[in-house]
This record gives structure tokens, sequence and C-alpha cells, in this order.
């Protein structure tokens, strides 16, 4: 998915994470990614992983946020 969205496989972008929680199997990370140089185009991301018991993921969620777009009260 991620793939197909970008601009292609040259395109200049940053991405910088942080773990938020961890409570037994089940993860919560923020995320920044932030494309161009200069910057043009700045995603905010939640993410909440579920892992098994292999250790890999077992299920994934993710909450974006677009800084640049209005809130919900901004809108109104």
């Amino acid at each position: 998915m991620w793939e197909a969205e970008r601009a292609g496989p040259d395109e200049v972008f940053r991405m910088t994470s942080e773990i938020v929680a961890v409570d037994g199997d089940t993860a919560v990370v923020r995320l920044e990614v932030r494309y161009g140089d200069p910057v043009h185009q700045e995603y905010r991301d939640l993410w909440i992983m579920r892992f098994a018991e292999d250790g890999r993921c077992g299920s994934f969620e993710e909450w974006p946020f677009w800084p640049a777009q209005p809130t919900a009260s901004q809108g109104s």
C-alpha cells in the first residue's frame, strides 16, 4: 500500500518513531513522516500492534493525522 502511494523509489522522506506504550502483547507507536526536501507533505500516525506468541505482528491498526488538514473543531 505504501509503495503505491509514493512518487517512486527515489522519493525523499524521513520517518521517525517513538514507542508510546507496551502492555503484554500490545504496543502503541507514534510516527512522523515528512516527504520532500524541502518538506511538502507531513503525516503523523499512531500504530497499535498486537503480537502473536511467535513474536510476529498478529494485528495492526493505523490512526493517521495530517497536520495541514482542519480538525473537526476548526471546520465548524
